[in-house]
């Protein structure tokens, strides 16, 4: 039952009692003899009753504006503590993400430190393949500048007895 039904019930209930203490004044204000025990007294037995139920109600009204007073300030501490939490925890994520960030960078100037190297290394790798190459192109063009002149020695060799013949050799038109 929510608060604001239990008020409702609550007034609803007074409201009745004091219809029926209206409706019944004279019985109510009729003086009778009422034992306490040790002591007889004349009073009006209704009103009495009356004052008992209005004190116990008294009582129980505040009661309950203590027990919600003591809900609200509980409530209040415990949304101060919960508040304290989150930010602890906010502080806490925010010390990771930047813990994460920092790992992250750190990782990434590793990795660039070691593409920079195999860059390197490579580039190094392909002017060592580029000198070979022009080794060994200068090498074939030794051998095949000496073939020619091999060849050309021997052509000379072949066509010395013809010039010393006198014969012209003949070209080709």
């Amino acid at each position: 039952m929510n608060l604001r039904a239990f008020s409702l019930s609550l007034i609803l209930a007074f409201a009745l009692l004091a219809a029926f203490a209206t409706l019944n004044w004279a019985a109510m204000a009729a003086p009778g003899t009422l034992s306490l025990g040790l002591v007889e007294v004349t009073a009006p037995l209704g009103m009495v009753m009356l004052v008992f139920t209005a004190a116990i109600s008294g009582l129980f009204i505040v009661y309950i504006v203590l027990l919600q007073a003591s809900v609200i300030v509980e409530a209040r501490r415990l949304t101060k503590e919960l508040k304290a939490q989150r930010e602890l925890a906010d502080t806490a994520e925010a010390s990771r993400f930047t813990a994460l960030r920092t790992m992250l960078e750190g990782e990434l100037r590793t990795i660039e430190a070691r593409g920079a190297a195999s860059n390197r290394e490579f580039g190094a790798r392909i002017e060592q393949s580029e000198r070979g190459m022009q080794d060994k192109l200068a090498e074939a063009t030794g051998t095949l500048s000496a073939h020619l002149g091999e060849i050309e020695d021997k052509l000379d060799r072949a066509l010395a007895p013809a010039h010393a013949m006198g014969i012209a050799p003949q070209t080709a038109r």
